[in-house]
């Protein structure tokens, strides 16, 4: 295991033990509702879940006036329809800056052991909402020194937030800080709770896969594709923390997408987790994000590279990606750095289809359409 990841596992396994010390007394009025394959999340002792919360967090998350000029929200990069994605390759933010890589969709992100595409050090809901508020390189909200307190005077002039903060954070003196509103934003986000895909029914006895689905799903959990190894978990990902978790590795891979030099090489700035360690081997390293929703988050890949989900189908079958001119030319499949298990399958069409057709499975209407997640103002 590389240092880096022992600290994480350290840190996590610290922060694990924290929740559970106070999961039980301080959940308030909250309520996991989930089927019996998914287990209950973490929660941090210094966050407690409640209603209030939840509630003031879902106003905050589509509000426009958290950023510098009163021009998006982070609902504007993470829109429920498509799973809280933007359908963009990479996000926008206040300035027009594009950001560095593709916005992953937030469902299921209570589970998450790390956040972000490739940032080992960030294992927490309210640490990740410290890159989008206050980050410069590129400004997304534009949250800084010389105008957090002209922001919070704008929240504070709305009628609907002193009550909502008083209520959510009773034993505060000033509810409304810009701590309390990464704490709120932060419990919103872990209640984005997606469990009710056809595949959760199947699961559970409620419902049936097709012929073509049933094979996708053997492709898909066998040796052949060996999705699995990456994607086997209840949340289709292999960065998985809940409530009984003490120690975990939290693995990020290179599948192959880019080999500008032929010995590796991304493109600047989005190297993997080279960009935080500079070891060799953790260019191109990127986390595996979930898969529930797939269907909805297009386009793929850290750097929304990859236009449709039969394009990341053929890119896995080919055992990584073939650029053969412009300025990212180069052979993927050759990358030395690659995982070792991202090899050329070659899958048969029907294959393809069968797979295809099993990732729609983890498409969840009600996580898509229900009005607990939607946007609270007029």
């Amino acid at each position: 295991m590389k240092t880096w990841q022992w600290a994480v596992a350290l840190t996590l396994a610290w922060i694990t033990g924290s929740a559970l010390a106070g999961a039980t007394n301080h959940q308030g009025d909250w309520t996991w509702v989930l089927p019996s394959h998914v287990p209950e999340p973490r929660v941090p002792e210094h966050n407690p879940m409640s209603k209030a919360k939840v509630e003031l967090g879902r106003h905050l998350f589509y509000d426009t006036r958290l950023s510098v000029n009163n021009s998006v929200s982070c609902a504007s990069c993470h829109v429920q329809q498509r799973a809280f994605t933007d359908g963009r390759p990479t996000a926008i933010g206040a300035t027009g800056e594009h950001t560095h890589r593709n916005a992953l969709g937030l469902a299921n992100s209570a589970w998450h052991g790390t956040y972000n595409w490739a940032n080992p050090a960030t294992v927490s809901l309210e640490q990740q909402m410290e890159t989008p508020l206050f980050g410069d390189d590129p400004i997304e909200m534009g949250v800084n020194d010389g105008n957090r307190q002209e922001i919070l005077k704008r929240l504070r002039s709305e009628p609907v937030y002193p009550p909502l903060f008083k209520t959510a954070f009773e034993h505060d003196a000033e509810p409304l800080t810009m701590a309390n509103i990464i704490k709120a934003i932060s419990a919103f986000q872990r209640s984005m709770v997606s469990v009710d895909s056809r595949y959760d029914r199947y699961l559970q006895g409620q419902d049936a896969l097709t012929e073509s689905e049933e094979r996708g799903m053997t492709l898909f959990f066998g040796e052949k594709a060996e999705c699995h190894h990456c994607h086997g978990s209840f949340n289709f990902n292999d960065q998985v923390v809940h409530k009984r978790s003490r120690f975990l590795e939290m693995p990020f891979h290179n599948d192959g997408l880019y080999n500008l030099d032929g010995k590796g090489a991304y493109p600047f700035p989005n190297r993997g987790v080279f960009e935080s360690t500079a070891l060799p081997q953790d260019m191109g390293a990127f986390r595996a994000p979930s898969l529930r929703n797939v269907e909805v988050t297009g386009p793929y890949m850290h750097d929304g590279s990859v236009a449709t989900l039969a394009e990341v189908i053929e890119q896995y079958s080919q055992g990584g990606r073939l650029i053969d001119k412009g300025p990212y030319k180069g052979d993927g499949r050759l990358n030395p750095y690659k995982s070792g298990l991202i090899s050329k399958i070659d899958f048969s069409e029907q294959e393809k289809e069968d797979l295809l057709n099993f990732l729609k499975t983890l498409t969840d209407q009600t996580f898509l359409n229900t009005p607990t997640l939607s946007n609270p103002w007029p």
